[in-house]
């Protein structure tokens, strides 16, 4: 059973407690509502005290028709306090609910100025009761998320019945040392103890006003049951509504006066008719609460008594329906009890944040528990194996040095050596100091730079005075020999660590484009640091290709050249069309498997120019040419395969270059087949509404290379590309590279990076990413640039 409420508890908790969170916080604000009120309007609904006596409902009733000529006196509201102004209700205009209130000095008569913010708080107060709806159905909503509130109370109770029941230490204290997740449930529990009277107050008082039947049962019970209203008669029509002169208030005044004299607050109703009687209504100095009030009606024409139905001799019944409100808003018990609903009302998004921070970190244990089950299941480590355990540590731009590296940990587990594996991205000096044993499986981004995700590792370690003489290492460097710089990072970080003082346990390992022989002495290195027997029997396969498994077959549904007559190498939108399945994220890539060249060939990579809500992949290829003909991949999707051929597909995921994880400005910069990636991510933009995007995209000539022109104009027409910059280097006009335009631009660019945007660079390695590094930093300066980098506002796939 206790289980059953646990779900409905966390269950209710995530969802209606979201809604609950906005009804708390309103709460909250309305709280002290007239206070903050008085505050933010000086002089208006509070004077400075004179020495002279307040003028008469009759003086404040003509001051108010000299002040509002064509308008009705329909309420005036005197308070005893000193200083208090006059509140005048009028009419309410035709076909609406409420009329205006105009504020009287009490001394003079004279107009006050108008009550300021007094719409923000109704506005607060609409969506605190009817959640912004209309009134009967908003009252349904809110009834409905009280009654919810009330369950989450009372199920909350039970789920935190402790079994020293008399103990109260137990339901009100927790140890303020817990961390982490007892931290959290302690602090859930124990003030949902705190304010579980002021919660079932709220609730069972909002369940009251939300639902008629209820309402009606209630006032049945309590003996204050009021009559159905019944509609007004239709006022018959006429060329002009007849003027009525209003009666003088003046001896009715007398007649309360009389009649109530220790009175601190009076509300007069004056009727539209002189012969009707005037109704009053008051509260007593000595009143317990703000509406216990009391009731007089007068004859307006003599003056005389009619009815004094004074609150103290009222039955127990009507009494306790008018302290319904004032409990629920706290001022029963004065400014103590508006602290106390105040604080009360403010839990409410507590108690939403903590839950949720409960049920997220109980998901993660949930799938760390998955994890651990499935090591356990693969082969438990024997004792005291995880008292040396081994550092893998990865640097990887686009999955592969990653992929490799848990390769090599589950080689290593697999004989029973505990195995660390983390990011350089979230690796410091300090951490790898504490390890005996660490491997790096580091690729190299560019000219020998490091990854995107390691540049920060490599700043600290180059800026690191720790000695590393008592940590052994060993680096597998991945690398293109078609690069100048081969491994320059892997090759960097060797010797690094060799100058701290680190001893190499394997020299460094060169790998070019996944060379089976390098990765083979890896493997060595690997069993090097298993014990002998287990070295011998140990299987070590390590390969940086995916497996055929890995691929899907796509179809060739389209080919368009985007660039007809241009002098450049042609530029084709392949279209592929297949299983979308669970989709791709912006800015992943696609590996392509030209199988029609045999199995030793390579895979060639391509970043996705579309999103999975477009119903298929598209890629932007600039077809290759070489000396022995067209490239393998590019010359066989842009020209040899024909319309509906088999595609081998793999989808590779692209962190670095994903969309960034809170809503902000986006940058995107690139050229050429570059656009791909950038596509991929406007049209993710524009599917989230996002609309602060600006595009900076270079080509050769505007009339011939002019890509995607009529997409990229209806995107600035529809309002996602408020800055566009297109830039053509070799048309006679104009020319420059997209790092020009830049430069040009770099008071709007600082201006966009001060308010959180993100920048996005994909396109050529030569000349367009290195020029715009370097002009960023020019721009920004080398050290916010690297800032950028690291909080990953600086993402790139270049090639």
């Amino acid at each position: 059973m206790k289980k059953l409420w646990f779900q409905l508890h966390w269950f209710v908790g995530i969802t209606a407690g979201t809604v609950l969170m906005v009804i708390g916080l309103t709460g909250a604000i309305l709280a002290f509502r007239e206070q903050i009120l008085d505050a933010l309007n000086p002089g208006v609904r509070n004077v400075a005290v004179q020495n002279a006596p307040v003028l008469s409902p009759q003086q404040f009733a003509q001051a108010a028709r000299l002040a509002r000529p064509h308008e009705r006196v329909t309420s005036i509201i005197l308070y005893d306090t000193p200083g208090s102004s006059a509140r005048i209700g009028l009419a309410p205009p035709p076909g609406e609910r409420r009329g205006e209130t105009i504020y009287l000095n009490p001394y003079i008569g004279a107009l006050l100025p108008e009550l300021q913010y007094e719409g923000f708080f109704e506005w607060n107060e609409r969506m605190h009761r009817f959640l912004l709806m209309e009134r009967d159905t908003g009252k349904m909503f809110s009834g409905t998320l009280a009654f919810m509130l009330l369950g989450l109370t009372l199920s909350g109770l039970y789920l935190r019945w402790p079994r020293r029941v008399w103990d109260w230490r137990t339901w009100l204290t927790f140890d303020t040392r817990m961390k982490g997740r007892s931290f959290l449930w302690g602090l859930h529990s124990v003030a949902g103890t705190w304010v579980l009277v002021v919660f079932v107050m709220f609730t069972l008082s909002g369940v009251y006003w939300a639902f008629d039947p209820i309402r009606n049962m209630a006032d049945g019970w309590m003996g204050t049951l009021r009559p159905p209203r019944e509609a007004a008669a239709p006022k018959p029509k006429g060329d002009k509504p007849k003027k009525i002169e209003p009666a003088d208030l003046t001896a009715s005044w007398e007649t309360f006066q009389k009649n109530a004299p220790n009175w601190q607050m009076v509300f007069l109703r004056p009727p539209e008719r002189a012969s009707a009687p005037l109704q009053i209504l008051w509260v007593a100095k000595d009143a317990p609460h703000v509406r216990a009030r009391s009731s007089m009606t007068i004859d307006q024409q003599s003056g005389e008594l009619v009815k004094n139905d004074l609150y103290a001799l009222r039955p127990v019944g009507a009494r306790l329906q008018s302290t319904i409100y004032p409990l629920h808003i706290g001022t029963y018990f004065g400014v103590v009890g508006q602290i106390i609903v105040f604080i009360a009302a403010l839990a409410l998004p507590g108690f939403g944040i903590t839950g949720w921070m409960l049920y997220l970190d109980r998901r993660k244990q949930k799938r760390i528990a998955r994890a651990e089950r499935a090591q356990f299941a693969a082969g438990a480590l024997p004792a005291g194996a995880e008292d040396d355990p081994v550092l893998m540590a990865y640097a990887s731009q686009t999955g592969q040095a990653e992929r490799l590296a848990l390769q090599s940990a589950a080689a290593l587990q697999k004989a029973g050596v505990a195995v660390h594996v983390h990011s350089l991205e979230k690796l410091t000096p300090p951490q790898l100091g504490k390890y005996r044993r660490a491997l790096f499986v580091a690729s190299s981004f560019g000219e020998g730079e490091p990854p995107d995700s390691a540049r920060r590792f490599a700043r600290l370690l180059q800026a690191a005075r720790e000695e590393l003489k008592h940590v052994q290492y060993a680096v597998l460097a991945l690398g293109d020999r078609n690069y100048a710089q081969f491994c320059g990072f892997g090759r960097t970080l060797d010797q690094r660590l060799a100058f701290m003082g680190a001893q190499p346990l394997h020299p460094l390992i060169e790998v070019d484009n996944g060379d089976a022989g390098a990765l083979a002495r890896w493997g060595h290195a690997l069993r090097g640091l298993m014990g002998e027997g287990a070295a011998a029997a140990a299987d070590v396969a390590l390969t940086a290709a995916a497996g055929d498994a890995d691929y899907a077959s796509w179809r060739l549904e389209k080919r368009v050249l985007l660039n007809p007559g241009s002098i450049g190498l042609p530029l084709y939108e392949i279209t592929l069309g297949g299983d979308i399945g669970a989709g791709w994220r912006p800015g992943a890539l696609v590996d392509i498997w030209p199988g029609h060249y045999g199995v030793e060939a390579a895979p060639r990579r391509y970043s996705l120019a579309s999103v999975p809500q477009d119903g298929s992949m598209q890629l932007i290829v600039r077809q290759v040419r070489c000396e022995e003909g067209l490239g393998l991949a590019s010359g066989w999707l842009t020209d040899q395969a024909a319309i509906g051929d088999e595609v081998r597909v793999r989808l590779i995921a692209n962190p670095s270059f994903d969309a960034y994880q809170f809503p902000a400005p986006a940058i995107y910069i690139g050229n050429g087949s570059g656009l791909a990636g950038l596509r991929s991510h406007l049209r993710d933009r524009v599917l989230e509404g996002a609309q602060r995007n600006w595009l900076i995209f270079g080509e050769r000539q505007r009339e011939h290379d002019a890509i995607c022109a009529g997409e990229i104009q209806d995107l600035r027409a529809k309002g996602f590309l408020p800055e566009l910059d297109l830039v053509y280097s070799r048309d006679v006009t104009g020319g420059g590279y997209v790092q020009d335009v830049m430069r040009e631009r770099a008071a709007e660019l600082r201006a966009w990076i001060d308010a959180g945007a993100v920048i996005f660079v994909c396109g050529s390695l030569q000349g367009m990413a290195g020029g715009v590094d370097a002009a960023l930093a020019d721009i920004i300066g080398r050290a916010r640039r690297d800032q950028l980098a690291d909080e990953g506002r600086y993402r790139r796939d270049v090639y």
